[in-house]
């Protein structure tokens, strides 16, 4: 099955570059290139593409609320085009709906493996993104850090699943929890679906907000502080959240 893509940058070489990269794969089909959100939204409504790659800074509609528009559209998955010294907008955008996060210095094959994981409905987030753009949107805005009495909100969780929540919010692939958690990969999946299920979470990221959020995770906490001294893991490179 052909995975049909929109770009939407207002750098055109940025989108130039990213639409040829796609089009030269054989599953991959860039259907539209456009250089704002409000031409994003229309390109996706028309169109119908299993995935829209949009930049947060765009004129005429930022990419939040393309992002939100073709969220609330459904049937297109979106991966935002970020960078971590410019966007305080990236919490925004998770609430938004986004499926994942690229920088833009992205590698070829990153990029493309991306939109291949969010075309699958998986989402993907690399640990330092999931980590450094919380705290920094904390840490800009103002945002007060998210209260202990929160935790109540995760009572529904068993003592494993809340293991597991901590985890996904530091940004862990399935790989490094089981490793965490001494477990197999099998049982993490099976805590990562309970985990989703009874706190409503769409997916991955979302576990990140709500990890912030509840309080789970202090922002700015280092990951054994988080996880209270037991683990020393630390998380390391480009993982897709469906792994």
């Amino acid at each position: 099955m052909t995975i049909r893509v929109v770009v939407a940058d207002d750098q055109e070489l940025v989108r130039s570059g990213f639409a040829m990269i796609l089009d030269a794969q054989p599953d991959i089909e860039v259907v539209a290139e456009v250089g704002d959100g409000a031409a994003a939204v229309a390109a996706v409504r028309m169109l119908a593409p299993d995935v829209a790659l949009l930049d947060i800074r765009m004129p005429v509609l930022d990419g939040i609320e393309a992002c939100r528009a073709i969220a609330a559209g459904g049937g297109c998955r979106t991966v935002m085009l970020t960078t971590f010294d410019s966007d305080a907008y990236v919490y925004e955008a998770l609430h938004a709906g986004a499926s994942g996060f690229l920088l833009k210095d992205v590698r070829r094959d990153d990029l493309v493996h991306a939109v291949r994981v969010v075309a699958a409905g998986d989402s993907l987030l690399a640990p330092s993104v999931a980590r450094r753009l919380i705290e920094e949107y904390t840490a800009a805005t103002g945002r007060p850090a998210p209260s202990p009495d929160r935790l109540e909100t995760l009572e529904v969780l068993t003592a494993r699943e809340r293991e597991t929540l901590l985890h996904l919010g530091r940004g862990l692939s399935n790989a490094e929890i089981a490793v965490a958690l001494v477990v197999s990969e099998h049982t993490v999946k099976s805590h990562v679906g309970n985990v989703l299920a009874k706190l409503g979470l769409r997916d991955r990221i979302q576990a990140v907000i709500c990890a912030y959020e509840t309080g789970l995770i202090a922002a700015g906490a280092t990951p054994a502080a988080a996880a209270g001294g037991r683990s020393g893991v630390s998380p390391s490179g480009v993982s897709p959240s469906g792994e």
